[in-house]
């Protein structure tokens, strides 16, 4: 696919589509052609090379059996945004006959203490009379504080959120995965699709894939992510899926992104980012830097359009439309890919982001 990048304020071409997030204009992009399918030996190696890998309408085949599930899914988005609770919704009929008997509806609660939470609900799954995984979750919460950017994720977890260790328990993992797929069972367009699977167990060295800790997105106009790694112990990486709308990406290992912005910088004349050049003379400390609080670098990578035309420029951009599926290594906190993420167009999309691991040999 080519892309063709237009900075704001400048005409762009026939059909090009505005890059701009969170009230911020980052300009337009023009895209021509199809991408066409990498083949299995190319994705294993730019996967080894941590580099991010488009897998361009991989999923169109599972997508045509799930307009009554994404139709659904989309329902769900809207209620929330109503001001529906989430917690009822789930004891509708649509939801209840997937869920029961195995997953038990415990209890809910608004993240009060979260400003982009909205509500929390609790399972309990059950075979037959035994329980196997108590305090499953699935947590409703918007992606920004803009007013005006009410994209949404689901996510599903158990335990006490940013402090348990998932990855030491892998059967509440996979119960975990399983209320995602009893939810929102469009999950099927990824974790059943035979190809895809075949093709990451390639990637994965032999061993068949697992999905866990999975989030399910609606990107909503002027919405997306700014740029971030997903590493998590245990994790390889992250699949994610585009099952309707389409979203832009920039996406580049941590390793080139901090050398495309010291070379972007070199060329960039006068006393501008002065002090995000000091902090790049350590690149050590400029790694370690972004891992935190990194202001400084997010106005460069989130909010700098000229920025934006140079990693396009480089071909790191990718454009996802329903059925593509973009794959993200996430092995580790210096070679992981980082990935910002827009909105395309007018209408809200429905992704799928699933972590990657290795099937484990305890798999229940």
């Amino acid at each position: 696919m080519k892309l063709e990048y237009f900075a704001p304020g400048v005409s762009p071409a026939p059909n090009s589509l505005k890059l701009h997030r969170r009230g911020v204009e980052l300009g337009w992009i023009g895209f021509f052609d199809s991408a066409s399918m990498p083949a299995a030996e190319t994705v294993i190696q730019a996967w080894h090379a941590h580099s991010a890998v488009l897998l361009p309408d991989m999923l169109n085949d599972a997508l045509a059996g799930l307009t009554e599930q994404l139709a659904q899914s989309q329902l769900l988005m809207n209620q929330i945004l109503e001001g529906e609770e989430l917690s009822e919704l789930f004891e509708q009929s649509c939801y209840s006959e997937r869920l029961t008997p195995d997953f038990e509806l415990t209890g809910a609660s608004f993240e009060d203490h979260d400003d982009q939470g909205i509500e929390k609900v609790y399972f309990d799954c059950w075979r037959e009379d035994e329980l196997i995984a108590d305090d499953l979750w699935c947590k409703a919460s918007w992606l920004s504080l803009e007013d005006d950017d009410p994209s949404l994720r689901f996510r599903f977890s158990f335990g006490m959120e940013g402090y348990e260790d998932v990855a030491s328990d892998h059967e509440r993992q996979l119960c975990a995965a399983r209320l995602t797929d009893a939810i929102f069972p469009e999950s099927s367009a990824i974790t059943a699709h035979v190809k895809l699977n075949a093709l990451l167990g390639q990637v994965l060295d032999g061993a068949p894939p697992v999905y866990t800790e999975r989030i399910v997105y609606f990107n909503a106009p002027n919405g997306g992510a700014q740029m971030h790694h997903d590493v998590e112990r245990g994790h390889e990486g992250v699949v994610f899926a585009q099952l309707s709308g389409a979203t832009f990406w920039l996406a580049l290992s941590k390793d080139r992104l901090i050398d495309e912005i010291k070379a972007y910088l070199d060329t960039q004349a006068g006393e501008n980012w002065t002090l995000l050049r000091d902090l790049l003379k350590d690149r050590e400390q400029f790694a370690h830097y972004l891992e935190d609080e990194h202001e400084l670098a997010e106005d460069l990578m989130d909010r700098h359009p000229d920025f934006f035309r140079y990693l396009i420029d480089k071909q790191y951009a990718y454009i996802l439309k329903p059925g593509d599926v973009l794959l993200l290594p996430q092995a580790g906190l210096d070679t992981c890919v980082w990935h910002s993420v827009l909105c395309l167009g007018d209408e809200t999309g429905e992704a799928l982001s699933f972590a990657l691991k290795k099937a484990a040999d305890d798999a229940v």
